[in-house]
């Protein structure tokens, strides 16, 4: 493990551009696997032991739960890019006092946002019209969900530190851990004691605190020159400001996200608790196209922020096109296959009639359209390594948010449909990505 972690750190700036980033890549791949495993496995134990009702409750909250992990993970996602310029321009001290102020400030972020949650989540559910006879259920499993924003906010801080500078293995040891973990709990406090929504949300708590004391441990036990020393956590002006330029562009633009997705679940959550079943199992589903993508989004920022700092201009170029033509590739032919086997994929979830027929007619129109998600998300990975954060940040905020936004609330109130509110996903993937290439093919790389 310690040579292919060695071979894995020096690739990023040197040697083979595509085994660099596959070297680099894999490990997030299988780190997102096991996460969207033990999401699904969370979804099928609560549809099969707990009903369609506890399923709709967890489905319910699941746009606002995504809602904060976009925002987080787009914060710590910028602040390792700047992370992992320093460390391409081997500036250690600036690297290190980098990263004791992004734990800081995690810290910080991490308890605020445990007590903010923990009041505001049952006026945010019924502002978002919750069905009324899961909205009980879902206050439970949400309250009890942001007691861990802490952990939660810390692994991802920690994972991005070791990321930035090519440790992509680390993360992933502890995240199976964490993983494996969750899906035992589960099936323990849901399965057999059938001990409510509550429980499944505590499962995941208590796995997301595994997965961050590990990463911690690791940082502050390890010999090298991104160790972490308690005594020098601080938060430094200067290099919050670093870290606020890059990560809050990222973190705005994965709430943008996730805040389009939460009006189009309040517009889902109309239609009842089986649209909402169907609706989530599919995007339970969907998560495995996300997989090719987040890791190449996650790949090529840091490849480019790295190369940037150590001044390979041409091996930014060329990383820029392999990560784009494969994950592209990978997400298409993943939603390739869940339009094909989507009938069978969504009974795992229920055998109900209606939840399998809102899920196959969510997949049949946007699981095609998997090639301009992975654009898109690519596109950003590669903005954001070159320092332009705010750029993706405006083209979703402008078609991912206020274009989605407008369309649900013009077109859907004409044809009141589950089909209309999906199309509202391909419309505005179709736009950003056009946008995107266009402004792609006017990088000027040398003027960096």
């Amino acid at each position: 493990m310690k040579n292919f972690l060695q071979k894995n750190n020096d690739l990023l700036l040197n040697g083979p551009i595509a085994k660099g980033i596959l070297l680099f890549a894999i490990p997030i791949f299988i780190g997102n696997l096991f996460q969207q495993l033990y999401n699904i496995v969370d979804s099928l134990i609560v549809g099969q032991y707990l009903g369609e009702s506890s399923l709709a409750a967890v489905s319910s909250s699941t746009a606002l739960i995504l809602l904060m992990i976009g925002f987080f993970d787009g914060l710590s996602i910028g602040s390792g890019v700047v992370i992992a310029r320093y460390y391409g321009n081997r500036d250690i001290d600036k690297m290190q006092r980098t990263i004791h102020t992004c734990i800081g400030f995690a810290l910080i972020v991490g308890i605020l946002l445990t007590i903010s949650g923990i009041f505001l989540v049952p006026h945010i559910l019924v502002i978002m019209d919750t069905p009324s006879d899961v909205l009980p259920q879902s206050i439970t499993y949400f309250r009890i969900y942001f007691m861990g924003s802490l952990f939660f906010v810390m692994y991802n801080m920690s994972a991005s530190i070791l990321r930035s500078v090519g440790d992509s293995v680390t993360p992933l040891k502890f995240l199976a851990i964490a993983s494996l973990s969750n899906i035992a709990l589960d099936y323990i406090l849901v399965g057999v004691m059938k001990m409510g929504v509550g429980a499944a949300a505590f499962a995941t708590i208590t796995s997301q605190f595994i997965s961050a004391f590990l990463c911690l441990r690791h940082l502050l036990m390890i010999d090298k020159n991104y160790k972490i020393q308690i005594s020098k956590i601080k938060i430094e002006k200067y290099y919050l400001k670093q870290i606020l330029k890059n990560g809050i562009p990222a973190g705005i633009q994965g709430s943008i996200i996730s805040l389009a997705n939460v009006v189009v679940q309040s517009n889902v959550n109309h239609f009842g608790k089986y649209a909402v079943a169907g609706n989530g199992s599919y995007e339970k589903i969907s998560g495995f196209t996300f997989l090719p993508i987040t890791c190449f989004s996650l790949a090529i920022s840091t490849f480019i922020s790295q190369n940037l700092g150590a001044g390979n201009i041409d091996r930014m170029k060329n990383g820029a096109k392999f990560a784009i033509f494969t994950g592209v590739l990978l997400a298409e032919s993943i939603g390739l296959i869940i339009y094909i086997f989507i009938p069978h994929l969504i009974t795992f979830f229920s055998t109900d009639s209606s939840v399998i027929f809102y899920g196959v007619s969510k997949a049949r129109i946007c699981s095609l359209f998997s090639f301009l998600l992975a654009f898109s998300h690519i596109m950003s990975g590669i903005l954001r390594g070159i320092g332009k954060a705010y750029v993706p940040m405006f083209i979703m905020l402008s078609f991912w948010c206020v274009v989605r936004v407008t369309y649900l609330n013009i077109v859907v109130p004409i044809f009141p449909s589950m089909d209309t509110i999906s199309w509202a996903y391909p419309i505005t993937w179709t736009m950003s990505s056009t946008v995107y290439l266009i402004y792609y093919l006017r990088i000027k790389w040398e003027k960096l």
